[in-house]
C-alpha cells in the first residue's frame, strides 16, 4: 500500500490538494489550450487543398458537436466544438473558411488575422439546438448561404453519413453536387507531422503522470467516482481539456470492467482491484490512451496470468505493424493467436489510430481498407473478459519506417499491487 494508504476518506481532500499544487507547478509548459503552430495549420490546409483538387471540389464541409470524435473541425481550425452545439466549417481552396455556429440571429461577422480563429474569414451565427427539432435547418441555411456566396457547385462532405439530414438535404435541394471526401482526407490526416508526434508523446507522458497520481491516491474507503474524479482533476491541471476515465472496482474473482461515471458508485475495499482507462487529450488537443489494473493487496494468480496473456497479445500485434501492412491481416492474425491459446477472438475494436480524434482511422479490424503507413499513431489494447477477470492493457505506438516505435507510455506493463 502506498504512503497514506490507511488514511480516512475525510483526509483525502487535503492530500489531494497538496498533490494538485505539485502538479500545477510542473504544468506550465504542458497546456493543451496552447495553440498548435501556424506552420502545422498551414500543413493541414495544404493537404485539404490537395484533396479538393483531387476530387475537383469547390469546398469541403465538416460539422462537429463535441471534441472527442468527428473532429475534422478541430483539425482544420484548432478549435473544437463543445456541449452538443453544432460547429460547421466550409473550407475553400482560395479564400478563408466560413464557420457556422451557435450565436444570435442574423450575425454575419467578418474576421481577419484573428489569432484564435486562424484561417477563418467569416462567422455566421444562429441559436439552433439539436434538441429542438425545428431549428435543425437553421445551420443548413447559413451553410448554403456561405457556399453560394463562394460560388461552390461541387462540395466534398466529410463523414456525410454523420452529418445532420437537414444539412445534406439542403445542399441537395439547392442543386449542389455532393461527393464523399472522407477517405481522401482520412488518408492524409492519419499520417502525423513531427509537431503532432511531439504533442502525442507529451500527451502520453501526461497520462503516465495521471496514472502515477491515481496509484498514490487510491485506498480503501474511497469510491470509484473519487478515483476518476481525482484523475480528472490531475489531468486538467496538467493541461488536458477533454476525455474519459473508465473503470469500476471489484472484489478479486469478479471482473473490473470499463464503465463510465454514472456507474462509478462502489466503495473500494482492501483486496479489491480496479482496471482504469485514461483516454484524455493533452497539448494541442491530441489524444492517446493508457489502461492498467491496480490491486489493493495481492493479485490472484488468475489475474496475473490473464494480464500476461494480453501483454503477450499486444507484443504479437506490435510484431506485425509496419508500413504497408493491411489492418485486416493483423486483426485476423490476432484472432488466430488468441484462439491458439484457447482465448477468445476479438469482437470489439482492439487497436486503432489516434490524433485529434479519440478514435480515428486506421482501425485494426476486418473492415478497414487503409494500409498502415509510417508516422501513424496507434493505440493497441487487446483484452478479454472471462467472467472472473477483465484482462486488459493499453498503450500507444508510432508506425516507423521499418516497424513500430518503442512504447510512448513509460508506465510499467504490470499489475500494480499497491
Amino acid at each position: 500500500m502506498p504512503a497514506g494508504g490507511d488514511r480516512q476518506p475525510d483526509d483525502l481532500c487535503a492530500a489531494g490538494r497538496r498533490r494538485l499544487a505539485r502538479c500545477a507547478e510542473r504544468a506550465v509548459t504542458m497546456r493543451s489550450n496552447s495553440p498548435i503552430t501556424d506552420a502545422e495549420l498551414e500543413r493541414r490546409w495544404t493537404l485539404a487543398r490537395g484533396v479538393l483538387a483531387d476530387l475537383d471540389c469547390d469546398a469541403l464541409v465538416a460539422q462537429a458537436r463535441e471534441d472527442w470524435v468527428g473532429s475534422y473541425v478541430r483539425w482544420l481550425t484548432d478549435t473544437p466544438a463543445n456541449n452538443g452545439y453544432p460547429r460547421t466549417i466550409a473550407f475553400f481552396p482560395d479564400r478563408p473558411m466560413t464557420v457556422v455556429e451557435m450565436g444570435a440571429f442574423d450575425v454575419d461577422r467578418a474576421v481577419a488575422d484573428d489569432p484564435v480563429h486562424r484561417g477563418v474569414g467569416r462567422f455566421l451565427h444562429t441559436p439552433s439546438f439539436v434538441s429542438v427539432g425545428y431549428t435543425t435547418r437553421y445551420d443548413a441555411d447559413l451553410l448554403l448561404q456561405a457556399l453560394r456566396d463562394a460560388g461552390a457547385r461541387r462540395v466534398g462532405l466529410l463523414c456525410p453519413g454523420a452529418l445532420p439530414h437537414a444539412v445534406v438535404a439542403a445542399l441537395q435541394e439547392a442543386g449542389i453536387e455532393c461527393v464523399d471526401a472522407t477517405d481522401a482526407l482520412d488518408r492524409v490526416k492519419a499520417v502525423k507531422s513531427a509537431e503532432e508526434i511531439a504533442l502525442i508523446r507529451a500527451t502520453a507522458a501526461l497520462q503516465d503522470r495521471v496514472f502515477a497520481e491515481v496509484c498514490d491516491f487510491i485506498c480503501p474507503g474511497v469510491t470509484d467516482r473519487d478515483v476518476t474524479s481525482h484523475a480528472e482533476r490531475i489531468g486538467r491541471d496538467l493541461g488536458s481539456d477533454q476525455g474519459i476515465y473508465l473503470g469500476l472496482s471489484a472484489p478479486m474473482g469478479q471482473p473490473s470492467r470499463f464503465m463510465n461515471r454514472p456507474l462509478q458508485t462502489r466503495t473500494i475495499e482492501a483486496g479489491d482491484h480496479m482496471s482504469l482507462l485514461i483516454e484524455i487529450n493533452g497539448p494541442g488537443g491530441l489524444y492517446a490512451e493508457i489502461a492498467r489494473t491496480m490491486v489493493l493487496g495481492r493479485a490472484s494468480d488468475h489475474l496475473l496470468e490473464a494480464f500476461e496473456n494480453v501483454r503477450a497479445a499486444q507484443d504479437h500485434t506490435l510484431s506485425l505493424i509496419r508500413p504497408g501492412a493491411a489492418p485486416a491481416d493483423i486483426a485476423a492474425a490476432h484472432d488466430d493467436w488468441m484462439q491458439a491459446r484457447e482465448l477468445p477472438a476479438e469482437t470489439r475494436l482492439y487497436a486503432h489510430g489516434q490524433g485529434v480524434e479519440m478514435v480515428e482511422r486506421p482501425l485494426i479490424r476486418h473492415d478497414e481498407p487503409m494500409p498502415l503507413a509510417a508516422d501513424m499513431c496507434l493505440a493497441v489494447h487487446p483484452g478479454y473478459d472471462d467472467g472472473e477477470v477483465f484482462a486488459v492493457i493499453c498503450d500507444n505506438y508510432l508506425v516507423t519506417d521499418d516497424g513500430v516505435s518503442a512504447c510512448l507510455h513509460q508506465t510499467d506493463k504490470k499489475i500494480f499491487e499497491l
